[in-house]
């Protein structure tokens, strides 16, 4: 099987979530890195963002995107861990959305609209499986 590496432990889970918290501040700081940003910039950092394009608005971009999707991973993962979906498939599907979410990240900053569509599609797929075995084992 694909993910047959990841254990079947809640600490997997627990690790992604960690992770995928920590992809926004990873685009922000490429973000930063990308448009030049400064220690002179640092006292208005959100002035210097407004001020960026190409690569470093859409890294920026994509720091935002992160954190809009955030809310709902982490109460996917959390409300199936409560509903007692199997934990293999809750890693699988963790494991899962932080890889598409990185690789949305990527497609992003380096402008491919249409894959980058794709990958937040099925980022957000992975959050709604969650929920959907969780609501099938609380009936």
């Amino acid at each position: 099987m694909l993910f047959e590496w990841i254990p079947e432990t809640a600490n997997v889970a627990i690790w992604a979530m960690v992770i995928a918290s920590l992809l926004p501040l990873s685009f922000a700081i490429m973000a930063k890195i990308l448009g030049g940003f400064g220690l002179a910039d640092n006292a208005h950092p959100r002035e210097f963002m407004q001020q960026v394009s190409g690569p470093a608005a859409r890294a920026n971009a994509a720091q935002q995107n992160s954190y809009e999707t955030l809310p709902v991973f982490l109460t996917a993962v959390l409300v199936a861990m409560l509903f007692f979906v199997p934990q293999s498939i809750i890693n699988y599907l963790a494991c899962l959305y932080v890889l598409l979410r990185f690789a949305y990240g990527i497609a992003y900053i380096v402008n491919l609209p249409t894959f980058r569509s794709i990958l937040w599609g099925l980022s957000i797929v992975c959050c709604l499986l969650l929920f959907y075995l969780a609501i099938r084992l609380s009936a």
